[in-house]
């Protein structure tokens, strides 16, 4: 594998590029969050995240299921969702 010199003093994972480590750190040692909702204060790591929630303000579900018309605010969740449907069972 290619080159991590860029190493989680907390956990010691190596990462290939210092944006990575930064984008970890914050997301699983809890360090910087930057991002405020305008509407509740929450405070989250990443912009992504903050977008998501931002979505349980504004009732935006963007994501469909082709199958039965049902709405996500998360592309995650219907991905589970349409587990259901077909019986896949990836784990």
């Amino acid at each position: 594998p290619g080159e991590k010199p860029y190493k989680c003093e907390l956990c010691d994972k190596g990462f290939a590029q210092k944006c990575q480590l930064v984008f970890h750190s914050r997301m699983h040692h809890g360090e910087e969050k930057p991002y405020k909702c305008d509407v509740c204060n929450l405070q989250f790591a990443t912009s992504s995240n903050l977008k998501i929630h931002a979505r349980k303000h504004s009732g935006e579900k963007p994501y469909v299921c082709d199958r039965c018309g049902q709405r996500f605010a998360q592309a995650s969740t219907l991905t589970y969702h349409v587990r259901r449907h077909t019986g896949e069972k990836p784990y």
